[in-house]
């Protein structure tokens, strides 16, 4: 229910309406799929949809979503931005992830990205080495600078 509630949310963000055509086409499930969901989801009042109508989050179920949409955010951010992973690969992983995570981890993770994102010195030497690991399989010759082209 979380993937169908993140998607009218982000689906909102770019549409001044949201109906159930343009949830299946984000989600890429059939629209019976999203009608039974959207039935779920309103008898949980997490969204209003009148018969053949727009589909509109309540105050809780946007509560939510943005919640759900955050945590997707945050974990891609840590695979793109600390683990070097791809854009496609980044994108299923947070959004099977979000759903599992604790937070106690989720917040780990956060505070290292905020970490790198405020260190003094720049971005860490090691994590550049790190970077440099992962996609040559071996450690540098010496440290890597960002002007190294190895």
């Amino acid at each position: 229910m979380e993937d169908y509630i993140e998607a009218m949310y982000v689906v909102s963000l770019t549409n001044k309406v949201t109906r159930v055509k343009e949830i299946a086409e984000f989600l890429n499930v059939k629209t019976p799929s999203v009608v039974d969901a959207v039935r779920k989801l309103i008898a949980r009042g997490l969204v209003e949809h009148e018969k053949y109508g727009y589909l509109e989050l309540t105050e809780k179920g946007y509560k939510m979503a943005r919640e759900v949409y955050d945590k997707h955010k945050k974990i891609y951010k840590f695979f793109s931005d600390v683990l070097g992973v791809s854009d496609e690969v980044c994108k299923l992983d947070a959004c099977n992830i979000e759903h599992y995570i604790s937070e106690e981890t989720l917040d780990r993770m956060i505070k290292f990205i905020n970490f790198i994102d405020t260190c003094p010195e720049g971005y860490p030497r090691w994590l550049k080495n790190y970077n440099y690991f992962a996609k040559y399989g071996k450690h540098p010759t010496s440290s890597v600078d960002d002007d190294d082209k190895e």
